[in-house]
């Protein structure tokens, strides 16, 4: 058996077979959902599955953190904390931003001053604070446990981005001398917190509004180049509000115009290509405007799910077309496993799971 195993391997290697070589294709056709926390008052945009640990983590709007736990066995009173309240003074910070290693969280809120808190409950710290009348951070990730990044509208001629590189102790803000001039109007949405995506070193950073373009650099921030898109774009409320990518190649972003929920004419696109081009997907077709597209994870980049206020929609043809499988509404998800995702949005945090 053993012998057989490792002439599998070696043909693989030999042929050249792909991911998508070997997987077996399927169709999703219902998502069942579990609400885990129900409030009026909520409103979540700031959402992360934390890698090497059991626990889902969100930010609202009104500054508070919860945290739910992932584990099927646990104890009904270990599943959830909720309301831990994150407060700067006399400042709330409305939460747009969260990023998480196994080490720490951060937490970036939006609006002047922009303050970004180094999350450990009970003793939340401030470790970067920018006061401007035009500061507007929209979405946060990292590289490793050590780099990551944040982006947000431009406040000079160029869009705002902070990168730390001792584990979120620090952080500066890159001069626009070292990046892409912005267009007039062009600027990010701090919808879901998915304008980035990561990739190894690569990191692409999806823009919108009156120009919607693509930042990308292939070491972790150091050195940047813009590509354009041909998705819909010219108003502030039009353009990209997610974009994410599989591996380093293939790559796909979703938007449309907020204001106009139903319009599904170019509001979808994908890159194969690392996104120096994009093009047009599901043309005319379902869903319009989403505020969050992500990649199932292990399904060789075949699979996506976006969400958005007006539903839920499945791809089983790396977006070339979709299934609308709920009407119910959310912000933001981020997947646990191929089959297991957990979303939020106005008045809930729910469990997606997601079946044939």
């Amino acid at each position: 058996m053993k012998k057989v195993f490792v002439l599998l391997l070696v043909t693989i290697v030999i042929l050249g077979f792909k991911e998508s070589d070997l997987f077996k294709s399927r169709k999703i056709n219902k998502v069942e959902i579990e609400t885990i926390i129900k409030d009026s008052l909520l409103n979540v945009r700031a959402l992360e599955i934390i890698d090497s640990t059991d626990f889902c983590v969100f930010l609202t709007s009104k500054g508070n953190m919860g945290i739910v736990t992932t584990k099927e066995d646990a104890a009904p009173d270990k599943k959830m904390m909720y309301p831990i309240k994150i407060k700067s003074d006399s400042i709330t910070p409305n939460f747009r931003a969260l990023a998480g290693r196994n080490k720490h969280g951060y937490g970036l809120s939006i609006g002047s001053p922009a303050l970004l808190f180094k999350l450990d409950i009970g003793k939340d710290y401030i470790v970067y604070r920018e006061d401007h009348p035009k500061v507007f951070y929209d979405s946060m990730d990292f590289w490793n446990d050590d780099e990551g990044i944040a982006i947000g509208d431009p406040t000079d001629d160029c869009m705002s981005i902070i990168i730390t590189r001792d584990g979120g102790a620090t952080w500066t803000k890159l001069s626009c001398d070292d990046l892409p001039k912005a267009k007039e109007g062009e600027a990010a949405f701090a919808a879901s917190d998915t304008n980035i995506a990561i990739v190894g070193n690569n990191t692409w950073v999806a823009t919108g509004g009156k120009s919607s373009r693509v930042l990308y650099s292939p070491d972790k921030g150091k050195t940047w180049e813009v590509y354009n898109t041909p998705i819909v774009q010219g108003l502030e409320t039009t353009g990209m509000y997610s974009i994410d990518f599989y591996d380093a190649l293939h790559g796909f972003a979703i938007g449309g115009d907020y204001t106009k929920p139903d319009d599904n004419t170019a509001n979808k696109i994908k890159t194969v290509d690392g996104g120096k081009t994009w093009e047009l997907v599901a043309q005319n077709e379902s869903p319009g405007y989403r505020s969050c597209v992500q990649y199932i994870p292990n399904r060789a980049g075949k699979e996506l799910v976006a969400i958005g206020y007006k539903g839920i929609d499945y791809s089983n043809d790396s977006g070339n077309s979709w299934k609308h499988l709920s009407d119910e509404g959310f912000y933001t998800i981020r997947f646990l496993n191929d089959s297991i995702a957990y979303a939020a949005g106005a008045g809930r945090v729910s469990k997606l799971t997601f079946r044939e």
